[in-house]
């Protein structure tokens, strides 16, 4: 194991690495998880570059073990599984380096679309080049 993670990922499991399915169905004790295009390729590489990759899920914490059954059947890797945050508008909220440097941006995919084609290091640098142009304007 990798210990000198460089990135943290938070990422949702329903709608965005695995389909949405309405939370009576995918809390059903049989219930599989269908899994989006791209998924476990993008999730090992994240953790073949040393990336700690936590999940997120509205799920009730009464449901942890049924998720992560779930989520090991379909083969789904992580280092935390975070439970009961709800449905609704999330929010990130993290400290600015003494640099000036954004510590954390966010980034919303289409339900359903899942995160083969994402590029994390894409996204940081347009949070990045928003940010310093905010700042000059």
């Amino acid at each position: 194991m990798n210990t000198a993670r460089r990135k943290t990922i938070f990422c949702d499991i329903d709608g965005t690495l695995v389909k949405h399915q309405s939370p009576l169905i995918a809390t059903c004790p049989n219930s599989k998880m269908e899994l989006l295009e791209g998924t476990l390729d993008k999730l090992t590489e994240w953790d073949r570059l040393g990336y700690n990759i936590i999940l997120t899920t509205g799920r009730r914490e009464s449901m942890r073990r049924q998720t992560e059954k779930q989520l090991s059947e379909i083969g789904i890797i992580y280092d935390k599984l975070i439970m009961g945050i709800g449905g609704g508008s999330r929010v990130l909220i993290n400290d600015r380096k003494p640099n000036g440097t954004d510590a954390a941006c966010a980034h919303n995919i289409d339900r359903n679309k899942g995160i083969g084609d994402l590029d994390i290091w894409l996204i940081i640098k347009r949070e990045i080049n928003e940010n310093n142009l905010q700042a000059l304007g």
